[in-house]
């Protein structure tokens, strides 16, 4: 598929076929139960190699991921999950723990290099750095979701889980700290019958006029 960069003479065009933009937001749904399938690490390292070049503050890339697979991880997982979210995150093929890192500022003599001495004003700078590793993180963590649909995955994203619990069992020891946790992989057909609907009715969004001003 080729995609036109010209500026379109409509005003109300996107410069990408509306095929896309509906497979990433208009069509997309929040998938609360998955098909039987595999998302393997080739896939998500296919969708990393896109995001990660969606702009960070400072090139600092504080997004980190940890892919739950084995069984036992998954029960470990469940265990910190909220109990809406236990039994989907069972069934999930692959769930991800989305996290941000506390100590991203230690690449950034080579993610920015051209800011010297970056790694330790940041160093010296707990609250600051905290701050900025978790602010980015969530716009990384937004990228990814897009970058899950564009790969043709379905994703349910979730922040209801114990968050420190879940750091001090599966991020014990690292600068790693918990803000999402992800279920990925392809929405049942209809007639599957998992035991919950795969999405729920499409809910309403707000228009431009209500989130916008101009001055």
């Amino acid at each position: 598929m080729s995609i036109d960069t010209t500026t379109p003479t409509d005003p109300t065009e996107l410069r990408v076929p509306k095929e896309v933009a509906d497979l990433v937001f208009r069509a997309a749904r929040t998938v609360n139960t998955f098909a039987d399938g595999e998302v393997t690490d080739e896939q998500i390292r296919a969708v990393w190699d896109v995001v990660r070049w969606g702009p960070t503050a400072m090139n600092s890339l504080p997004l980190r991921l940890l892919l739950v697979r084995s069984p036992e991880a998954r029960e470990r997982l469940v265990a910190h999950m909220a109990d809406g979210n236990k039994a989907k995150t069972l069934r999930a093929p692959l769930s991800i723990v989305v996290a941000a890192d506390l100590d991203f500022h230690e690449q950034l003599p080579r993610l920015a290099p051209h800011m010297s001495g970056a790694r330790e004003n940041f160093a010296a700078a707990e609250p600051v750095r905290e701050r900025m590793s978790r602010d980015n993180a969530f716009l990384q963590a937004g990228y990814l979701i897009v970058g899950l649909r564009a790969a043709g995955l379905h994703v349910g994203p979730m922040t209801g889980f114990d968050a420190p619990g879940l750091d001090a069992d599966l991020f014990a020891g690292t600068p790693w700290r918990s803000i999402m946790v992800a279920n990925v992989g392809t929405a049942p057909a209809e007639h599957e019958g998992l035991g919950m609907p795969a999405s729920h009715p499409r809910q309403g969004r707000l228009d431009f006029e209500d989130v916008a001003r101009t001055i």
